[in-house]
């Protein structure tokens, strides 16, 4: 049996069985609190889990792993600011988003201040943030089908992209918050066995010394002892200033970027109390903490195994280095079968692991839509719990079908790099309205407006007329050039202009609401009141 057909009989299986509980779930979604929130019914370890699943995206395991492989010392730099990132949440965001909200991130933006422009902004933004994120789920899907049924052609990869789509849309159509979470609970158990078993018959090949390992890494990468250190691909003198730049941007964006992403601030309100909530981030921290060591050997071992001059003749941005690590290293193991095996069994998990992001992402702009701008904004809070969820389940096949064309178009990017897009983009705008709404009293509508609008606006500007979209071989569109911005991403520049617009928004305005900035104070330190707002 060929590893496509093999991979494609695992991948159905998971299919079939992810949709058996998207539709057990949605016999169990009965009103808005079941579909947004899973009914608040998931333990901290069962959220932690799904946290984990959430976050090891499609960016992980195929991006990490393939940047590595490619850019050695700099493409680990990912890892560690995906994880540390975490610190930021669990700090500053996850107990106090939790006590203060209901179903999403404008709940708590829009309690003491005018509620319609507020949700506006938050609504756009998370919509926003979604779609960039999704675009990296797409690519991924499009570049491992490539490797799995040896699909070249532009045509085959979009019809993948667009199978991926539907998919996505169906669960959350169907399953709501609880299919979803349930998904991404068994996709989380998937992907750590998965990436665990490859990493240690990496390991084992070198007898379990990572000297060994990262020496033979260097000899096959084609760059030697400069694939061990820092400047592969930042700080080139090449790139000069603007390398370092560059740098010092993606660092900023991914350590203060999760905390603003909204399909994992959307997983606070899934369980009972604040206890659970921080219990969550402390699962949640320690799966990806484990996972992003595997990354490390993933990726080097991509290298050593299969070389970087392969990896990058079968996808140039890298994002098929751990299927292709999976098959050589089963076929050096076990022999052609082995190999075949285990490249199906890694490529059915990173197909989960796309399915399940896309899922979380599609759901927490299509409750955004559902809730925060229709019911919210144009109905004036005048909608039903029914006609609410039937709102957010059309919007959430808008959003896939517009997902899916973006996804088509920019296919050739590496996916880590996408979600990097993403993160800067949330840090930009939903982060400094998050904090200064938390800690700042004399905080008000215009300064929210503000930061939400200036940080994304600035960050897509700022990516608009980046090497991202033009003037660059991987660009979006690589036969133009309107880059007059020199760093790929924005995030040095757009998320300290998201916190000072926020800040000049603010002292604009004198409208100043003393007892509701009290009331959420103490609802968000202690957690008195939120659950009576929750059933409300």
């Amino acid at each position: 049996m060929s590893s496509q057909v093999l991979s494609t009989v695992l991948f159905l299986l998971f299919v079939a069985a992810t949709l058996g509980i998207t539709f057990w779930a949605s016999r169990q979604t009965k009103d808005a609190a079941d579909y947004y929130a899973g009914g608040r019914s998931f333990s901290g370890a069962q959220n932690g889990l799904a946290i984990g699943g959430d976050y090891m995206s499609a960016a992980s395991f195929l991006g990490i792993a393939g940047i590595i492989a490619l850019s050695g010392y700099d493409g680990f730099l990912y890892s560690i600011g995906f994880l540390v990132a975490w610190l930021v949440a669990l700090l500053l965001v996850a107990e106090l988003m939790r006590n203060s909200g209901k179903f999403t991130m404008a709940d708590v933006l829009a309690f003491r201040m005018s509620p319609r422009p507020v949700r506006t902004a938050a609504g756009v933004s998370t919509i926003v943030v979604s779609i960039f994120y999704l675009l990296a789920q797409m690519v991924g899907a499009g570049a491992l089908v490539g490797l799995l049924l040896g699909v070249t052609s532009p045509v085959g990869k979009a019809l993948t992209i667009v199978g991926v789509g539907v998919l996505m849309i169906v669960y959350v159509v169907v399953g709501g918050m609880k299919g979803t979470t349930w998904v991404q609970i068994v996709k989380a158990v998937l992907l750590m066995g998965g990436a665990t078993l490859v990493t240690l018959l990496v390991l084992g090949k070198y007898g379990f010394n990572l000297s060994s390992l990262l020496g033979e890494a260097a000899a096959q990468s084609g760059k030697g002892d400069a694939f061990l250190e820092p400047g592969l691909k930042y700080g080139t003198e090449a790139q000069g200033l603007a390398g370092k730049l560059d740098l010092i941007s993606l660092g900023l964006a991914l350590v203060l970027g999760t905390a603003g992403l909204p399909h994992i601030l959307i997983r606070f309100y899934t369980v009972p109390t604040a206890k659970e909530a921080r219990k969550s981030v402390l699962w949640g921290i320690g799966i990806i903490g484990v996972f992003y060591l595997l990354t490390l050997v993933l990726g080097f071992g991509a290298a050593a195994v299969v070389g970087g001059e392969a990896i990058a003749a079968q996808d140039k941005a890298g994002n098929t280095a751990a299927p292709m690590l999976a098959q050589e290293i089963g076929r050096l193991i076990f022999g052609d079968v082995g190999g075949t095996i285990l490249l199906a069994v890694i490529a059915a998990v990173a197909f989960a692991t796309i399915l399940a992001v896309v899922a979380g992402l599609t759901l927490a702009s299509s409750s955004s839509f559902a809730h925060d701008l229709y019911a919210h904004v144009f109905k004036r809070g005048n909608v039903t719990d029914k006609e609410e969820v039937t709102v957010a389940r059309i919007s959430a096949f808008v959003i896939g079908a517009f997902s899916i064309g973006l996804g088509i178009l920019a296919q050739g990017q590496n996916v880590a790099f996408l979600v990097a897009l993403a993160f800067a983009v949330a840090a930009s705008g939903n982060l400094p309205a998050i904090l200064y709404s938390l800690f700042w009293k004399n905080f008000n509508t215009a300064g929210a407006v503000s930061a939400i609008y200036g940080g994304l606006g600035s960050a897509l500007l700022l990516v608009i007329f980046s090497p991202v979209v033009s003037g660059s071989a991987t660009a979006l569109f690589p036969n133009a050039d309107f880059a007059w911005f020199p760093l790929s991403n924005p995030g040095l520049i757009s998320i300290p202009f998201g916190f000072l617009a926020g800040w000049v928004g603010t002292r604009l305005s004198k409208e100043y609401n003393a007892a509701k900035y009290a009331e959420i104070e103490v609802r968000s330190l202690t957690g008195v009141g939120a659950e009576k707002a929750a059933q409300h």
